[in-house]
């Protein structure tokens, strides 16, 4: 039998694209042998639907599409992910449909209600196991979080299950590949049954689905790994119930994974968004560099420009480095120089700041006037403006609200500045586009005269790990000072953490790649006093 893996990219509410996607896949699948094809979960509205499970006409829309599936596949079993409503609830289901009818629909057990899933909000827990026979082969079907608790897999055998299979809607963070492999491999002991995963690819908002589906067999072993990033029908060959082994793909490191997640989601965001380009602010600095090095693989340097903002503080060699970053991607560029802008400013605000200091306050109305040139050229043109600040920065509050901060999409908001450079040195790897000056010189804002990011922060080695450890990992600041970190630099870093959370709510979405980013992740009280601590 030969049961085809539809991994697909799903849109949020399109109902409409999504079911010409699934019936499409369908077709391919049953040209290709396939007796059973299956869609990620969800994958007939998209995933996470969110609030969009409140409205009536959403529901029966998904309704109405089943009824047009099951008219419109040919003759192949089609699992297909969607939300249910029977009897005034709502579950997260997967129907198979057969001979232009529904069969059977599952619904889904476990309902995860932690990190950025909020299931228990819209939909009701199933209750009982699916296991269907084709060909002779019981296949008893799992949907996400399922998988990731022993209960429904083991109701599964019990119903007399020899082969699993799981569909998936599991967003992409850092090493998530190998604790897919690692869960399901404990599902696969404890039920001595091969499983077949298949998952859902594609960015939605902070998320990017990564895809990724693999097959395992009985003795947990992969036996079929499918590309990420990319949507694919791919045929699981099974002889005798057990998958048949086939050439596995190399495995891509961390940098490549997070590069291609990155571009991936910036393109799902700007092309299901319609927005026709972007443009950014180009500074010679490492952030700027990057954001331009994955907006034009993503896009396409004729849908990118770039904005280079000289103050009086910035160095010819920043000038230089941006132009001939620009020059070599093959964006269009303008300079605009905001030093007599800066003057007027400062001459109008002269009454009221009197004889008082150059201070943050005049670096921060830099940061400022360029958010507002930005933002102009965006308004003006269409082009969604690409925020290049990264999260270490949005961390400690190393950002201005309505300066650098202002746009509509944050590439790097969750990737730390170490990993920034990292990634440069990957991207370069690939072919040179970032000049190497650009990746070795420190880093500065450029703010005002002789500035260097380590001025008032520890090294980003420091400052990244604090970090990981409050934000990611949860840990007290005693706890970081006994990993051997000074107290010095702990107070200092999460002080700033916690201070900077007004900020961070202000901030444009932005890509998600580790375990816990600012966003629906991190769920911190603006308005707080930790007393506890």
């Amino acid at each position: 039998m030969k049961i085809a893996i539809v991994q697909m990219n799903a849109m949020v509410g399109d109902i409409r694209g999504n079911t010409d996607k699934i019936i499409q896949y369908a077709k391919q699948a049953y040209q290709q042998g396939a007796s059973l094809a299956i869609t990620p979960e969800l994958a007939l509205c998209g995933y996470p639907p969110e609030d969009l499970l409140y409205r009536d006409d959403f529901i029966q829309a998904n309704q109405r599409a089943i009824q047009e599936i099951c008219n419109a596949i040919p003759n192949i079993s089609l699992l297909v992910g969607h939300p249910h409503h029977i009897n005034g609830k709502l579950f997260n289901a997967a129907s198979l449909i057969q001979n232009g009818k529904v069969q059977a629909t599952y619904h889904k057990q476990a309902l995860p209600n932690y990190s950025v899933f909020d299931e228990e909000r819209y939909f009701e827990s199933g209750t009982s196991a699916f296991v269907f026979n084709l060909e002779n082969v019981q296949i008893g079907v799992l949907i996400c979080a399922d998988g990731w608790e022993s209960g429904p897999a083991i109701s599964a055998k019990k119903a007399r299950a020899e082969l699993l299979i799981s569909l998936n809607a599991s967003p992409y963070h850092m090493e998530k590949l190998n604790t897919r492999y690692e869960v399901f491999a404990d599902r696969v002991n404890e039920t001595g049954l091969p499983i077949i995963y298949t998952n859902l690819v594609g960015g939605q908002d902070e998320l990017v689905f990564d895809g990724a589906s693999f097959v395992m067999d009985a003795q947990g072993n992969v036996t079929q790994q499918l590309p990420a990033f990319v949507e694919q029908v791919s045929i699981v060959d099974l002889q005798q119930k057990q998958p048949v082994p086939v050439a596995l793909p190399p495995q891509l490191s961390i940098e490549a994974t997070v590069y291609e997640a990155l571009k991936l989601g910036l393109s799902d965001y700007i092309n299901k968004n319609r927005f026709p380009s972007v443009v950014l602010g180009l500074s010679g600095g490492i952030d700027s560099a990057l954001t331009l090095a994955i907006a034009v693989d993503a896009l396409g340097a004729d849908r990118v420009k770039v904005i280079m903002m000289s103050s009086e503080f910035t160095s010819n060699m920043s000038v230089d480095d941006a132009v001939e970053m620009a020059n070599l991607v093959g964006v269009k560029y303008s300079q605009l120089p905001i030093k007599d802008l800066f003057e007027l400013f400062r001459e109008t605000l002269a009454p009221e700041f009197g004889d008082l200091p150059f201070d943050t306050t005049e670096e921060n109305l830099q940061a400022r006037i360029r958010g507002m040139l930005l933002m102009a050229i965006s308004n003006k043109f269409g082009s969604i403006v690409l925020t290049t600040g990264n999260k270490s920065e949005m961390a400690v509050g190393y950002s201005t609200l309505y300066g650098d901060m202002a746009g509509g999409f944050s590439l790097l908001k969750d990737v730390p500045k170490t990993l920034v450079y990292k990634l440069a040195h990957y991207r370069n790897t690939v072919s040179k586009i970032i000049p190497e000056r650009i990746i070795t010189r420190a880093p500065s804002a450029e703010l005002r005269a002789n500035q260097t990011d380590q001025d008032s922060l520890p090294a980003y080695a420091i400052l990244d790990a604090i970090m990981q450890a409050y934000v990611e990992e949860d840990l007290s600041r005693s706890a970081i000072i006994n990993l051997g970190y000074s107290e010095k630099d702990v107070n200092r870093v999460t002080q700033l953490i916690d201070r900077n959370e007004y900020k961070r709510r202000q901030a444009p979405v932005g890509v998600r790649i580790t375990e816990k980013g600012f966003g629906k992740d991190r769920r911190y009280p603006i308005t707080c006093k930790l007393t506890f601590e």
